[in-house]
């Protein structure tokens, strides 16, 4: 006599019609209601906004009649566009942080990959010491990390004795906003590398060593090419957040003439949509600025996919 297990009997069992269409459509809607939290963020916080910043710029306010009866809105097409791209002050914004973005990024991913290579390394101890001390400043709001350097950078403390220029002026407005942001944010990049040379394997370390290898080699020749993903991708959101350079020269601005109320697109956009009451000249500015830094990140992701092949 053949025993029917429960295998045969399923095996044995006819299909049911229409069976997989029902598992497919119960598979998506699964996977919608998973998806529809997220959706929603989405589009509350990000496609919204934009789109609501898309809808502005293409209206201003201009007074009708005698004035009386108040602005009113007026289609104006492209035409805050082309007032932002023609003006001389949103120009000098973007050379300001096109300045900034040139002396920063280099300074701080250097120092942040040089840190974390150090505290990954034999020659660093107590290396959770040394990353909380590092990881610190970031955990400071900007606000407060703007007004303690603004009160170094002041006449009387010593810290301007030891420089050769002035670090509010003019000339040094630049080197002292770039020294705020790398000192905030060195820390943050710096466990970021740290954390992708924590998953190079060790097998591959230990056969440089048996090479002959020596530290620096092996810092340089294995673990560097390792995480370079990490560090393309840590490029990309430095360039992004240097392009909306706001908090540290809207604090300097309060204790020097050398930051204009337009030093850099994002107080540009800030003047025109606060100051100025110009939310349309204000939403233009912002999307232009949003299409650059879609642009150049865009630009790195293309050459981090080239230097991957």
């Amino acid at each position: 006599m053949t025993v029917l297990t429960p295998e045969r009997a399923a095996s044995a069992a006819p299909a049911r019609p229409g069976a997989p269409a029902r598992d497919r459509r119960g598979r998506g809607r699964a996977g919608l209601v998973l998806a529809a939290p997220f959706a929603i963020l989405l589009t509350a916080t990000v496609l919204v906004p934009i789109g609501y910043a898309l809808y502005l710029s293409l209206f201003t306010d201009r007074l009708s009649g005698l004035g009386f009866s108040g602005p009113t809105p007026a289609f104006v097409a492209l035409g805050n566009y082309v007032d932002v791209l023609t003006d001389s002050a949103f120009h000098a914004s973007l050379g300001n942080v096109a300045l900034f973005v040139l002396v920063h990024i280099p300074i701080m991913l250097g120092l942040a990959l040089l840190l974390a290579l150090l505290v990954d390394s034999a020659v660093v101890r107590l290396k959770r010491v040394w990353s909380l001390a590092v990881f610190l400043p970031y955990a400071v709001p900007t606000v407060i990390t703007g007004l303690i350097w603004a009160y170094l950078y002041s006449p009387g403390s010593g810290l301007t004795a030891l420089l050769p220029f002035d670090p509010l002026g003019k000339t040094g407005i630049l080197p002292s906003i770039v020294t705020i942001a790398t000192w905030q944010w060195v820390g943050y990049n710096m466990i970021i590398f740290y954390t992708a040379l924590q998953a190079v394997p060790r097998d591959v370390l230990e056969a440089a060593r048996a090479d002959g290898a020596g530290g620096f080699r092996t810092a340089w020749s294995v673990k560097v090419p390792m995480i370079r993903p990490t560090a393309f991708v840590a490029l990309v959101f430095t360039v992004i957040g240097s392009l909306q350079l706001f908090t540290e020269p809207l604090v300097l601005r309060g204790f020097t003439g050398s930051v204009t109320s337009t030093w850099s697109p994002s107080l540009y956009v800030y003047e025109a949509a606060f100051i100025a009451n110009d939310y349309g000249r204000a939403a233009a500015a912002s999307v232009l600025l949003a299409l650059v830094s879609a642009l150049l990140s865009a630009l790195v992701m293309r050459l981090s996919a080239r230097r991957s092949r």
